[in-house]
């Protein structure tokens, strides 16, 4: 992160809280990442479709929920919906270190925290990623969303590490009470931000129905974000049915030490860290339209090549450098299609654009975790990590295709994103 990026920015009280505080959660979250599906593995003995059954269980939030959840938050004041969120997720994470100390931890109670976990961080980021135009002027919220991309990369790339050394010396259920603590800690941050929060004003004779429509219906008549939208969709799709049975290989199949496992997740948050680095870079040098192309295609090359060197030798380092090289390449898509969306949505509806395209795009990863534990447990744990890979491959096509006049920056248009219709922000 350069120094005139943090100058800009830690000169905002509001936004430096919200920052440390999301940057203290995210900490506590990579020790989840990796401690969860460990205690399912473990001490549960769980197999491959249990295991794709939790994954799915960590997502159902936003399939389920995902659509209303971007009305009821425009109706409410996004950072109390925020804290509530992290103090949800801090009282849903300490029931496990207490059913495990009481000999009482099963898989049921794992996929009804896992599925609470899920509710709390839909209602979360739906919250989050609305209210952070309030805190930063628009000409800095590329910045604000490198910044805090940069920030959780950073804790994301220690986080499974020292999880894997967490786990490996007081056990996995114990581990998750760190992030039960970093959720309060987040909590307490958010609660000192002084920008007014005031109630969003309602619309006299709207309905719920009415205001989920009109989420939808800016979404997909607009060309660039409908395309934006697809490719999220299909990327996390068919990663999830990969991701699912990753930690079943490794800790399973292949038998390494958590700490080892949790290796792949370092490496993944550092080449995201440096990712974010090199994102408007990249875009300057590209134009927006060709960077984000290169991004989707670029690294679902590099995690395709990255599966055959899942091995219990010295291949295992260059899986991990390719897994992490294809996250640099994914971060230029990730942080651009945010910020176009918060750029060129209209802040009364930017709850529901928000919610809508969360619906869509993670919605679609609890289909992908429950596709990828069937094909897991009948075809093979490698066989859904490749069917996963080969799939990622497509999620460039909506860019290409389905962008109309937009994808001309890519061979040889205008290097910048001109969005028409509806997507302009009024």
């Amino acid at each position: 992160m350069t120094t005139t990026l943090e100058s800009r920015l830690l000169r905002l009280p509001d936004f430096r809280r919200l920052w440390i505080g999301d940057t203290v959660s995210q900490a506590g979250t990579a020790v989840t990442v990796l401690a969860l599906p460990l205690v399912a593995i473990g001490p549960l003995d769980a197999s491959p479709f249990e295991a794709g059954l939790l994954v799915m269980c960590e997502y159902l939030g936003f399939l389920l929920l995902g659509l209303p959840a971007g009305a009821w938050v425009d109706r409410m004041r996004r950072r109390r919906v925020m804290i509530v969120g992290d103090l949800g997720r801090a009282a849903l994470l300490a029931t496990l270190p207490l059913a495990a100390w009481l000999d009482a931890l099963t898989l049921p109670h794992l996929y009804a925290v896992a599925f609470g976990l899920s509710v709390c961080t839909a209602f979360f980021d739906i919250a989050y990623q609305s209210h952070l135009p309030q805190l930063v002027d628009e000409d800095r919220l590329v910045d604000a969303n490198v910044a805090l991309e940069a920030s959780r990369t950073v804790t994301a790339a220690g986080g499974p590490g020292a999880g894997g050394a967490l786990v490996a010396a007081v056990t996995a259920p114990v581990a998750l009470a760190v992030d039960a603590v970093s959720f309060l800690v987040s909590a307490l941050l958010l609660s000192r931000i002084r920008r007014p929060d005031p109630r969003p004003e309602r619309v006299h004779g709207a309905r719920l129905r009415g205001e989920i429509a009109e989420g939808l219906r800016f979404v997909f008549r607009d060309r660039l974000l409908r395309a934006l939208t697809l490719t999220a969709a299909i990327s996390n799709l068919c990663g999830t049915i990969g991701a699912s049975m990753l930690l079943v290989l490794l800790a399973g199949d292949l038998g390494l030490s958590p700490f080892l496992c949790g290796l792949v997740f370092t490496a993944e948050a550092l080449g995201g860290f440096l990712g974010s680095l090199l994102t408007t870079r990249i875009a300057a040098r590209l134009g927006e339209a060709r960077a984000m192309c290169a991004s989707v295609l670029v690294s679902g090359v590099l995690w395709l090549l990255a599966l055959p060197f899942f091995q219990t030798d010295g291949r295992y380092a260059v899986a991990c450098v390719l897994q992490g090289l294809g996250w640099t390449a994914f971060m230029t898509f990730k942080i651009s299609s945010l910020t176009l969306r918060q750029r060129l949505t209209p802040a009364p509806l930017l709850g529901r654009v928000t919610a809508t395209f969360r619906f869509v795009v993670w919605g679609c990863m609890p289909l992908g975790a429950l596709a990828g534990g069937l094909v897991g447990q009948y075809a093979g744990v490698r066989a859904a990590l490749w069917t996963g890979a080969v799939g990622e491959l497509l999620a460039v096509v909506p860019l290409l295709v389905g962008a109309g006049g937009w994808v001309g920056a890519v061979t040889g248009g205008t290097a910048n994103v001109v969005p028409s219709g509806e997507g302009t922000r009024t």
